[in-house]
């Protein structure tokens, strides 16, 4: 009878400790998902008030153009990033795959608050406007697939879908957040300050978040089902011809949904939000 009860307070002591091992990684993965989304709408939202401070001055329509365009080429290298962080995430760890990945993606939106204008370096604060912009879309397509496979190879079998769930639902907590840090910045300060310089302000508090989030993931253990495959020697010797000719249904369906997803909400964000802040 003791051995029986000593058993079940051991078992319920274990689950408390899934519980919170579980609520820790979620929580950790997803907060660089808001990171991700506060940067696309804090470009999205700013480029009105930056795009003539980067490019030839003359034609505010044309640099407005060349602003979103450099804003565009982040979304067409994003699955390049997925390939080579994925792979890389095969190789060494997923934990050490999306640190780096939320590294490189936090310091290139930090960079971008400190870039020189047109005037100062010429050239070069296009080129180098449009370098960190790579940087970020290569970085953020290692990111979320990273982060997703992270809290899906520590979820238990029967909760993968509601705990990889939530990574997609904090995406909108990096939207109020890039709202909410613009509207304070124009509050504090009058419109040709803000115009001039204030708009760095919200690219410079990136580095706040992205330390937070270097702190929380630093604290998180190797995903199980990554060690033990690593353990075990069963790693895809070619996971690209894998995931394209084994399971190309699977592949096609999570790419279709995504595309379709990722459309809608980025068409409606950016014009919402473009419009909040440019009135």
């Amino acid at each position: 009878m003791a051995d029986a009860k000593a058993r079940g307070l051991l078992e319920e002591e274990s689950i408390k400790s899934i519980g919170t091992e579980e609520r820790k990684v979620i929580f950790a993965s997803s907060l660089g998902t808001v990171f991700e989304w506060y940067d696309f709408y804090l470009y999205a939202t700013l480029a009105p008030f930056f795009a003539a401070l980067f490019f030839p001055s003359g034609n505010d329509t044309a640099a407005l153009l060349s602003a979103f365009a450099t804003y565009a080429a982040g979304f067409l290298v994003r699955p390049f990033g997925a390939i080579v962080f994925g792979r890389i995430g095969d190789l060494v760890g997923r934990k050490y795959t999306f640190l780096v990945t939320i590294v490189f993606m936090g310091g290139a939106t930090f960079l971008v608050g400190l870039l020189p204008t047109f005037k100062a370096i010429g050239w070069a604060a296009p080129v180098l406007l449009v370098t960190l912009r790579l940087v970020q879309g290569l970085a953020l397509g290692g990111e979320y697939g990273g982060a997703a496979t992270y809290v899906a190879e520590h979820a238990p079998h029967n909760k993968r879908g509601y705990d990889t769930s939530w990574i997609q639902t904090t995406a909108t907590l990096g939207f109020f957040l890039a709202l909410a840090v613009i509207g304070a910045s124009r509050q504090w300060m009058d419109a040709k300050e803000f115009a001039d310089w204030g708009w760095r302000i919200p690219f410079w508090l990136s580095l706040v978040l992205l330390v937070f989030s270097v702190y929380i993931r630093l604290k998180l253990h190797e995903s199980p089902v990554f060690q033990k495959m690593k353990a075990e020697g069963k790693g895809s010797k070619s996971p690209l011809t894998d995931s394209f000719f084994k399971y190309t249904r699977t592949t096609s369906s999570c790419c279709w949904h995504c595309s379709a997803q990722r459309r809608g909400r980025a068409w409606c964000g950016t014009r919402g939000s473009s419009t909040l802040f440019s009135s």
